[in-house]
């Protein structure tokens, strides 16, 4: 696949299934499968695995690998396969290497590990990286990898990277980077992405500033809800948005905020509430607590019921 047809195909909803584990803590890829098979059955425009939903920090080499071949044999190739990597750039490599032997369509680049590098040293890394495989590369901002509009558009230049998920939220610094990336490269299909966590919430406004695509957590759980909400978006029904975001989305960004690691925990929880049981997380994270679990099965009827009167 060129990174042209990667590109193109990146479309609709993306789902970033979690990784399932079972009672001994292993991986568990019968559930795991059936979980990436209900979400692309479901309307997935694309299977973001072993990211940060899916607890890529967790994974050893086998296990990331043995997740990846699995979400890219359930995907079958309806919809595309993009795997995560990161830490350091020598163990990003190894990774994209991994998921570029296990039939994965391009990776999902996550911040380096640590330390705090600057433009030149992003730049460097993420050149590396995208050197390394075949594979097209999307990175991700956030946290320690900030970028300035002239390195994203020295990114842009490489054939092999694709586009910017935005981690951050600082809307200014995106209009820039989008602005900077168009007045330099010119018809380049450069794509960007809402990478906030429950990133409904800032739909409306990366809207504003021309970005749609976005990962949606809540897609694990509750894709009925997900839908509907994504729908509405791209469309510009803000009746049905502004129903959603009041009376699911925000609660669940309250509840969300209420716990450490609960952007993962949280949406595992979800998972095994609507029925399939996907295990705990690994440490360092750890379980939400019952009250929370509880509100969040509220959240979800909550939230199936204004899907209903939409």
């Amino acid at each position: 696949m060129t990174s042209a047809a990667l590109a193109e195909r990146l479309d609709g909803l993306l789902f970033f299934p979690v990784t399932a584990y079972g009672p001994d803590g292993g991986l568990d890829l019968e559930a795991f499968r059936a979980h990436v098979r209900n979400g692309v059955e479901a309307g997935a425009g694309a299977v973001f695995v072993a990211c940060g939903t899916g607890e890529f920090h967790a994974l050893d080499t086998e296990e990331y690998g043995r997740c990846v071949t699995a979400a890219v044999e359930e995907a079958a190739c309806r919809v595309p396969v993009v795997a995560g990597t990161g830490y350091g750039t020598a163990l990003a490599v190894t990774y994209a290497r991994v998921a570029q032997e296990a039939g994965a369509d391009g990776l999902l680049a996550l911040p380096p590990y640590l330390v705090v590098p600057d433009q030149r040293g992003l730049l460097r890394h993420y050149t590396a990286l995208a050197e390394a495989t075949a594979l097209d590369l999307i990175v991700y901002q956030r946290d320690n990898a900030v970028f300035e509009p002239a390195t994203v558009v020295e990114l842009a230049r490489h054939p092999r990277i694709i586009g910017l998920k935005d981690g951050l939220g600082d809307l200014d610094r995106m209009q820039r980077i989008i602005s900077a990336v168009r007045t330099e490269l010119p018809g380049r299909g450069f794509r960007y992405f809402n990478g906030l966590p429950t990133a409904e919430l800032t739909g409306p406004a990366y809207r504003g500033i021309g970005v749609l695509l976005y990962s949606s957590a809540v897609f694990c759980f509750a894709p009925e809800i997900a839908l509907a909400f994504h729908k509405a978006l791209v469309s510009g029904d803000d009746v049905t948005v502004n129903r959603l975001l009041d009376g699911f989305y925000k609660p669940l960004v309250e509840l969300r905020n209420q716990g450490r690691g609960y952007a993962v925990s949280l949406v595992k929880a979800g998972v095994r509430l609507r029925g399939l049981d996907v295990g705990e997380v690994r440490p360092p994270l750890s379980e939400p607590t019952p009250a929370h679990v509880r509100e969040l099965a509220a959240l979800i009827e909550r939230g199936m019921a204004l899907v209903e009167v939409a």
